[in-house]
C-alpha cells in the first residue's frame, strides 16, 4: 500500500531534506534520512520516501508531503505518532493517510508555496532568530510588491537560479507573489508550479535591493529578461524561508491545507 504523510520540520541542524550517502560531520544528517529511519522502525522494514519538493539546509517546512510504499498494516494514528516518537524534536509527522498507488508526492502536485520573513529594524533579532532574516535598511514593501508582479506567469527564471541547479530548464509558472509589511516584518509569499534551486531566496535578494531604494522597481523585469544570475541580487539567507507545502487536485482527498480549491 502507499501512504502519504504531512511532515513539519525545523531545518536548523540538518543538511537539508535530501538523503545523503553518509551523515555529515558531527553526526549531522538530512531530514529525509531521519524520517526514513523513524518510519522503518514503525514498519519493521526499510522505508524509502519521495517528497513534494526538496529544501536546502536551514530551510523549514510547515507541511512537506511525502509518500512511501509498505507491506506493513498500520493505522494513520500509528504512522503519525509512531514515526514522531522516533524523530528528533525538530521534526514531526502531522498526518498520515493511505493513498492510491498512482499518487506521487512530487509529480501529483500542481503548485508549491513558500513564505519568506524579513525582520526590518535597526537591531538584529534575539527571539525567533532561526526563523527570520534581518535587514537593517528601511524597506518599502509596496515597491517590492509592485516590482515582484513582473515575475508572474510562465517565464524563464535563469536570473534567479543557482549555478548548481540541476533542473533541465529554467521555465516555471509563477502563479502568485505578494510582499506585505506586518509591523516590523516584511513578508514575501510566492506560489508556483515548481521552483528552481535557490529561486525564492534569489528573488528575495533582488527584491531587498528594490525595497532599500538601491534599485528601481523596473529592475526585476530587467533581470528576468536578461536571464543573467551574475547581475541579480544576492541569495537571501536560508533562515527566513518556510516551505508552506504543495497543493494537489481535490480528487486525491488530502487535507485541506495541501488541496487546491475546487
Amino acid at each position: 500500500m502507499r501512504v502519504a504523510l504531512g511532515v513539519e520540520y525545523d531545518g536548523n541542524g540538518f543538511l537539508g531534506w535530501q538523503r545523503l550517502s553518509k551523515a555529515g560531520e558531527g553526526g549531522t544528517e538530512s531530514v529525509q534520512a531521519a524520517l526514513e529511519t523513524a518510519l522503518s522502525r514503525v514498519a519493521d522494514h526499510p522505508v524509502a520516501t519521495t517528497c513534494s519538493g526538496r529544501t536546502d539546509a536551514g530551510v523549514h517546512a510547515r507541511c512537506q508531503v511525502v509518500h512511501f510504499d509498505t507491506d506493513a498494516r498500520r493505522s494513520p494514528r500509528a504512522w503519525t505518532l509512531g514515526a514522531t516518537t522516533h524523530l528528533p524534536p525538530q521534526v514531526c509527522v502531522r498526518w498520515a493517510q493511505a493513498v492510491p498507488d498512482d499518487f506521487n508526492a512530487r509529480f501529483s502536485a500542481r503548485a508549491r508555496q513558500y513564505r519568506y520573513r524579513i525582520l526590518n529594524r535597526a537591531v538584529r533579532p534575539a527571539l525567533q532568530r532561526q526563523y527570520l532574516s534581518w535587514e537593517l535598511r528601511p524597506l518599502d514593501a509596496g515597491a517590492m510588491h509592485r516590482a515582484a508582479q513582473a515575475l508572474l506567469g510562465e517565464q524563464d527564471f535563469s536570473a534567479f537560479r543557482t549555478v548548481h541547479c540541476q533542473a533541465p530548464h529554467a521555465r516555471r509558472d509563477l502563479q502568485r507573489i505578494s510582499v506585505r509589511r506586518v509591523d516590523d516584518e516584511v513578508v514575501v509569499e510566492v506560489q508556483a508550479n515548481a521552483f528552481l534551486h535557490h529561486m525564492v531566496r534569489n528573488i528575495v535578494g533582488s527584491l531587498l535591493e528594490i525595497g532599500a531604494g538601491a534599485r528601481a522597481e523596473g529592475w526585476m523585469a530587467e533581470l528576468l529578461a536578461g536571464r543573467d544570475r551574475s547581475v541579480a541580487g544576492p541569495t537571501a539567507p536560508a533562515a527566513g524561508l518556510l516551505f508552506l507545502g504543495p497543493l494537489y487536485p481535490p480528487e486525491w482527498a488530502l487535507p485541506a491545507e495541501v488541496t487546491l480549491p475546487a
